[in-house]
């Protein structure tokens, strides 16, 4: 069953609402597209994300111009490799690649057996309490100025973890943070900054699967969508960020054991189709 313009809205308002929040939004695109009628695929989901990440590149515009401006500076020579900034974009390069290789090496289970929604409901509960304990157990102290090379690259390694669906590219790269010690919001602006390029390489890359004979959504609904999951997205980036620096990831990890319990039981019953 392909997906029409009603759904395709429905579903960006869902890629928009969760894309930045620990809950992921692959998982929350395969589980409602289940309920819309159809799977709509990797490859719409890999495109829709480019209107969220297109959102925190307006949110965050001038930070990203500073870091690319005080990279490509250091490049030449003109900017010690030292600079905060310049420090950031190489940290942003070094934490993109786990996911960028492993996303390519197994491209074809992610796209198939990995959207199993067993596998979904249990990666969302089994991350929640890796969440929790990472919450509770944080020291919510450093700065990211502190970023050092080594942590850097365990952000990219827990990114990569969202290859899963049902782990979320935010709440992996949050949770390495709050087990290295930074703090919520400083673990939070990195995890949006890390998923630019991976997040744009992998929908300019899936671009090809939109439109063709096998795909379940045409042109026309991966757009509005995508359009749509921008302005919601550009809307939740600010209340995520003056949420988490004044309170824990409690409520996203009810809300994760919860949803996995609703998944499991509409298995059970047939509502759902794994």
């Amino acid at each position: 069953m392909s997906v029409g313009y009603v759904d395709a809205a429905i579903l960006g308002v869902v890629q928009g609402l969760t894309e930045f929040l620990p809950i992921s939004s692959s998982a929350h695109l395969r589980i409602v597209g289940d309920l819309l009628g159809t799977d709509p695929g990797a490859a719409f989901t890999a495109v829709t994300q480019l209107g969220t990440e297109t959102a925190v590149l307006v949110f965050f515009f001038h930070d990203i111009v500073r870091i690319i401006k005080a990279w490509a500076l250091s490049l030449l020579g003109r900017v010690p490799r030292t600079d905060p900034d310049a420090r950031m974009g190489w940290l942003v390069i070094l934490g993109t690649l786990p996911i960028g290789i492993l996303g390519f090496a197994f491209s074809d289970l992610i796209e198939t057996a990995a959207r199993n929604l067993w596998l979904v409901a249990t990666t969302l509960w089994v991350f929640a309490l890796v969440l929790w304990w990472a919450d509770t157990v944080a020291r919510d102290t450093k700065p990211l100025t502190e970023l050092s090379w080594r942590d850097g690259a365990l952000f990219g390694l827990a990114q990569a973890a969202a290859l899963i669906p049902g782990v979320s590219r935010s709440g992996g790269t949050i949770t390495a943070g709050l087990l290295l010690g930074y703090t919520r919001e400083a673990a939070t602006r990195y995890s949006f900054l890390l998923a630019i390029p991976a997040v744009f390489a992998s929908g300019l890359y899936q671009l090809r699967g939109i439109g063709t004979p096998q795909a379940p959504v045409a042109w026309g609904p991966t757009i509005l969508a995508t359009l749509i999951a921008f302005g919601v997205a550009l809307a939740v980036i600010g209340w995520f960020l003056r949420y988490v620096s004044s309170r824990g990831f409690g409520l996203f990890i009810a809300y994760r054991i919860g949803l996995a319990a609703v998944v499991y039981l509409g298995l059970a019953t047939g509502i759902l189709t794994a």
